[in-house]
């Protein structure tokens, strides 16, 4: 029988990809990738102290002052989230890749983000056509730490774009597979709401109840994102579930 990744499993056990410009983990729920508060795990402090800098690494701010340059994120997953997880190693890739992943629909460049949900089922499930491109303007409440997602532009809000396939249908959940084209705060989770669609254990917006292990059934199964030493090149990765139970291996069996 599978069982859940354990926490104590160390970052080589994770590590996707490394070289001296970026750095893919197979971040776990509980981890921040960036403004760690009470109770969260730092994850670019973790890399930096197993992993150090890449080349240029004391690069602050483009001037060197000694320090070494902890990896910055570049992509945000929510804490809940897990899957890939992409960081810079110096200033100049962070200042590439920040492109990159600001580009949107099919510009030249542009990042590609993809990701496995699994959400409760429910009527909207069940009316939601095999594939798709949902369009809404997201309001962030940083005080509240929750976004809404309207159907058409509003004040303070921003376009938000994803595309969906639906993958399979199980006894109780319906598993998606989801590429993301904006960036918006906490955008699959909003949008999804908005349809009447609940990840499962996401409480926050809507789900019934929270998951056991914590965390939430959202994951970064994979990137594509140009090298910026070599821009001609991609890098892909690709991060199985750490979380591996029967509703993930179910997940698998789909794809």
């Amino acid at each position: 029988m599978l069982k859940k990744m354990e926490k104590h499993i160390g970052l080589e056990n994770r590590l996707l990809f490394i070289n001296d410009d970026v750095i893919v983990i197979n971040k776990l729920a509980g981890e921040a990738m960036e403004g760690a508060t009470e109770g969260m795990i730092d994850l670019p402090a973790l890399l930096l102290r197993q992993f150090g800098a890449g080349e240029n690494g004391t690069e602050t701010g483009g001037k060197h002052d000694g320090k070494a340059f902890a990896p910055a994120a570049v992509h945000r997953l929510d804490v809940p989230v897990t899957g890939c997880a992409l960081f810079a190693r110096n200033t100049a890739a962070a200042a590439f890749l920040n492109n990159s992943f600001a580009r949107t629909v099919d510009q030249e460049g542009r990042a590609e983000k993809y990701y496995w949900a699994i959400v409760e089922l429910s009527p909207a499930f069940s009316a939601l056509p095999d594939t798709g491109e949902l369009v809404h303007w997201i309001r962030a409440n940083p005080k509240k730490n929750k976004s809404a997602a309207f159907n058409k532009p509003a004040p303070h809000c921003k376009e938000a774009i994803l595309r969906y396939r639906v993958r399979g249908k199980g006894r109780n959940y319906g598993f998606l597979e989801i590429e993301l084209v904006t960036g918006r705060h906490h955008q699959i989770r909003a949008q999804l709401a908005a349809l009447g669609l609940h990840i499962k254990g996401d409480i926050k917006y809507g789900a019934r109840r929270s998951e056991k292990e914590g965390g939430i059934r959202l994951h970064s199964h994979a990137l594509y994102f140009p090298d910026p030493s070599m821009p001609q090149n991609t890098i892909h990765v690709k991060a199985p579930p750490p979380l591996q139970d029967t509703l993930w291996c179910d997940f698998v069996a789909f794809t």
